[in-house]
């Protein structure tokens, strides 16, 4: 029997919405559109170690669904160290690509990708141990993909997503200045998006939180001299007592890794 369920019928908005986020990812991985902001993310090791720490501790012989996987997947790490992962993103160039990333990396018996909307997962019920994505939610309907996110996932299962936050204005600067790099639908996530999601005990027993890069975005300039280690690792630990959990100064934050356990 086929893991994949038929998708379900969508408003034409929804339709029109997710025809032009594939048309974007289409063209960003067949053209790495991208690369010109790649220098900003030099700074985000502190997030990305704390995502990966989290999507990988314990995954051994765990399920897992990555949302967004594009080529650059978790899902390789998950069934490197010997996690089934399944991988899913909207864009057909991406999942072709990972796909035969997987065969060269010779861990396809325990990867498998495909063409889905992650807001209308074809997956039977409680079928996933684990749900991570990196920079997925912004792109989605959140009223929508929240309960997907709880059906697919097992008693006692957890989720773990890091996204981009939206109200640092001098980041909020650089993206009116370059509105290329996103889609028109996607946001970065707002306070009322964060509460929306705390607030969904429906779905998740518990919610939590963490904010990173505040001032370590002060770091980028250095990025090709030997001092940049240092001081990225300096403002790392800056940033952490300044982003602490309740400050107001998180929503300035830039990124923010949110965990949902059922």
């Amino acid at each position: 029997m086929s893991l994949f369920h038929p998708a379900t019928n969508r408003s034409e908005h929804a339709e029109a919405r997710l025809k032009s986020e594939t048309e974007y990812s289409d063209d960003r991985y067949a053209g790495n559109t991208r690369a010109r902001a790649d220098k900003f993310y030099l700074v985000t090791g502190e997030s990305n170690d704390f995502y990966r720490g989290r999507v990988l501790e314990d995954v051994h012989d765990k399920r897992v669904l990555e949302y967004g996987c594009g080529t650059g997947s978790a899902a390789f790490d998950i069934g490197k160290v010997g996690g089934r992962a399944v991988g899913i993103d909207i864009s057909p160039v991406a999942i072709s690509l990972a796909t035969e990333q997987a065969q060269e990396r010779g861990i396809a018996d325990n990867v498998e990708f495909a063409v889905m909307n992650a807001e209308e997962l074809r997956f039977p019920n409680a079928s996933f141990d684990r749900v991570c994505g990196s920079g997925i939610i912004h792109h989605l309907d959140i009223s929508r993909a929240l309960p997907e996110i709880a059906r697919v996932l097992r008693p006692g299962g957890r989720a773990v997503f890091t996204e981009p936050l939206g109200h640092n204005p001098l980041i909020n600067a650089y993206r009116r200045l370059t509105p290329d790099l996103r889609t028109v639908d996607e946001h970065p996530l707002l306070r009322k998006d964060i509460r929306q999601i705390e607030a969904a005990g429906e779905y998740f027993r518990a919610v939590r939180t963490r904010y990173f890069h505040l001032t370590a975005l002060a770091a980028v300039p250095l990025r090709n001299t030997r001092a940049f280690r240092l001081v990225n690792g300096s403002l790392d630990r800056l940033d952490r007592a300044l982003l602490r959990p309740r400050t107001p100064l998180r929503w300035c934050a830039w990124f923010v890794v949110i965990e949902l356990n059922t």
